[in-house]
């Protein structure tokens, strides 16, 4: 099924894309449709227009072309390439057929004519398809359309790449890159003269082409070595984080669900928040306020999407440690999205590769306010141990503030302490490291009765 639109005063100035989906035999209609739509979203984020969609049913994703010849001339159509057949060069019992129809929408003046031609669609210049895409058929793709075709693992590495502030991140990236596109580089017109190779000249040597590949490989290798001591400092941190007398929270969940914005609310931070996929891709942590005692560190993480290249994730699953090693999890979902149950599936399914799946969490059903009243009812009943909130919501974010710090003192312990007024800066010390409940003094010293982890009680006792 195709579709086309045109270009209103009001469409963005970006530059336009169609998009393809081939539809499997286990995948549903509603599948099909709910993939496109993210596959959009993504277009949109990468900074193109989506003018189109071509989609069709096939066995299986190996075929030389993708898509059939009938579908791939409708898929020209989008860009003008060779793979379009013009409707004088089709066979004479497709122009009987269309006769009737071609002389009813013939223009009657000069004038209607140009206002025709004004409507018609702007071609694309970019094809996006919805599965990752073999050397071999992005080069059949590109030669049918005549325009670049990027499938949907370079979508998401070029997110990715624009997004990536850290040092971490942007190696993380790099790498992820260069792993994906060493198989898909092409001889250029001068690819096949080989490099004079052996003692002497003699031997074929290597092409351009085997040069670029190892210089790749080289250049991975280097990457990854660089990477190792970027994640031994960040790991260093972390365990300090650990030792201290902190607890940690992960903000987890699929892009775009709200992660950024909710942690912003719990922190009281100006990071940086946008309506777009994987506007986060760096792990940033902030402490919770109003401030408890101990304190509270939130992290939020890099958001999860299905199909995320396999290499990608392999070089985030350091950024994912930060969820990995918290003590709760918040998974985050966007209860108004219609593939929230999907999301969420994905979400439990990268959670269980990092060995994270049995971790202590709270599931969030986030921008509730966007549900009418029957579905938040009906989500309450299918997910009773969830909250239901909007990270907009003031009151939202303080009841989630309460069953953060509510979590963490279901397991922490009461300890009375009796500190000599000689020892005074003991007591700014549990104020500091402990709730205290109750402070009061007598003729011994300051009596403080406190709620702490037993960890910590058991090193103060010690220390004491």
């Amino acid at each position: 099924m195709t579709s086309l639109s045109h270009r209103t005063p009001t469409d963005a100035d970006r530059p336009p894309a169609v998009l393809v989906g081939m539809q499997l035999q286990d995948v549903s209609d509603e599948e099909l449709s709910s993939s496109l739509d993210e596959l959009e979203r993504l277009t949109e984020t990468l900074g193109l227009e989506v003018i189109g969609r071509v989609t069709q049913k096939r066995r299986s994703l190996g075929a030389a072309k993708v898509l059939g010849d009938g579908k791939l001339r409708e898929l020209a159509e989008y860009t003008g390439g060779p793979g379009f057949v013009p409707r004088f060069a089709r066979p004479e019992s497709s122009l009987d057929e269309e006769h009737d129809s071609i002389e009813a929408d013939r223009p009657e003046s000069e004038g209607e004519e140009e206002a025709a031609v004004d409507a018609e669609p702007r071609k694309a210049v970019t094809v996006i398809v919805d599965h990752e895409l073999s050397p071999t058929q992005m080069r059949n793709l590109e030669k049918a359309t005549g325009v670049e075709v990027l499938d949907r693992s370079m979508v998401i590495l070029s997110i990715f790449q624009r997004h990536a502030r850290t040092r971490e991140a942007k190696i993380q990236v790099e790498i992820a890159r260069l792993v994906y596109m060493a198989p898909r580089l092409r001889e250029s017109n001068a690819g096949t003269e080989r490099q004079r190779g052996g003692i002497g000249g003699k031997g074929a040597g290597e092409s351009a082409l085997e040069l670029n590949r190892r210089a790749a490989r080289d250049r991975i290798a280097e990457l990854r070595r660089t990477l190792v001591g970027v994640q031994r400092d960040a790991e260093t941190q972390r365990s300090r984080r650990s030792d201290s007398a902190t607890h940690t929270v992960a903000l987890i969940g699929y892009t775009n669900a709200g992660k950024s914005r909710l942690m912003r609310a719990l922190t009281n931070d100006s990071m940086y928040v946008a309506d777009q996929l994987f506007a986060t891709l760096d792990t940033t942590v902030r402490v919770l306020v109003p401030e408890t005692r101990p304190r509270i560190l939130i992290s939020d993480t890099v958001g999860f999407i299905k199909d995320l290249p396999h290499d990608l994730v392999a070089s985030f699953r350091s950024t994912l440690a930060e969820a990995r090693d918290a003590d709760l999890h918040l998974h985050v979902v966007d209860a108004a999205d219609p593939a929230s149950r999907d999301q969420y599936a994905v979400t439990r399914k990268v959670l269980a590769e990092i060995g994270a799946a049995e971790h202590p969490r709270l599931l969030i059903l986030n921008k509730s306010d966007l549900l009418e009243p029957g579905d938040r009812e009906a989500l309450a009943l299918e997910f009773p141990d969830a909250l239901l909130m909007a990270a907009t919501s003031a009151d939202d974010v303080h009841r989630l503030h309460g069953e953060i710090q509510a979590f963490f003192e279901r397991s922490m312990q009461e300890e009375e302490f009796i500190i000599p007024y000689d020892r005074q800066d003991r007591v700014s010390l549990l104020h500091e490291r402990c709730r205290v409940l109750e402070e009061h003094y007598e003729e011994d010293g300051a009596h403080v009765r406190v709620l702490a982890p037993a960890a910590l009680l058991g090193g103060l006792r010690r220390d004491w």
